[in-house]
């Protein structure tokens, strides 16, 4: 195993100093990428019914996790319809631009991957050039062979990066949707509690 390790690393190192910014902007997206669909998945509104969340707006201090948050931010000391629309805009204004100004910066780094893996592919064929054009010398094929290694690894590595990072996005897409849309649910959903109410303290 230790091996096979070296040797995966020893066939990355061929693919010259490109390789250390591709490394570092894989982590990067990944690691972004992983903090978004933490958020996501840890929040409990994707298990969140209408139904169940109906009787969390009833019943505030019996709600549970984000929801439940948000549920008693809402309806903390309000005296009208306005309160609780204003309430959900601040929701929507703490979290939605936070992470759609995340999502971008994923997306950009994702459509930066493979352009990357494209210059360490141009600068090995730089090289490949540079060393037909030194001759049929012993080195001289070590660096056309050096060349070629860095045109094939970077372009692998930058598309390794760009492939399963399209699918992050889109997925880190769906569920931000799926976040927005249940906040318009629950904001809907607390507003007809309320005129209720209202109009039957009216009466």
């Amino acid at each position: 195993m230790n091996e096979s390790f070296l040797d995966i690393v020893l066939i990355l190192l061929d693919g010259g100093w490109v390789m250390v910014p591709l490394f570092l902007l894989g982590l990067v997206i990944f690691g972004l990428g992983a903090r978004l669909l933490i958020f996501f998945f840890s929040g409990n509104y994707r298990k969140t019914s209408d139904d169940q969340a109906e009787v969390w707006i009833k019943h505030p201090d019996k709600a549970q996790g984000q929801v439940g948050e948000m549920i008693r931010y809402s309806q903390d000391g309000i005296e009208q319809m306005d309160d609780i629309r204003s309430r959900f805009e601040e929701i929507r204004l703490t979290e939605v631009p936070r992470l759609n100004h995340s999502i971008t910066v994923l997306n950009i780094l994702v459509n930066a991957a493979p352009l990357l893996g494209l210059l360490g592919t141009v600068l090995g064929m730089l090289t490949t050039f540079h060393g037909i054009a030194l001759g049929g010398a012993e080195k001289t094929d070590a660096l056309v062979a050096q060349g070629i290694s860095e045109a094939l690894i970077t372009t692998q590595m930058g598309l390794f990066l760009a492939i399963p990072g399209y699918f992050l996005v889109y997925s880190i897409k769906q569920q931000r949707l799926q976040y927005e849309s249940f906040l318009v649910r629950l904001e809907s959903l607390t507003l007809q509690h309320f005129q209720k109410i209202f109009k039957s303290e009216a009466a």
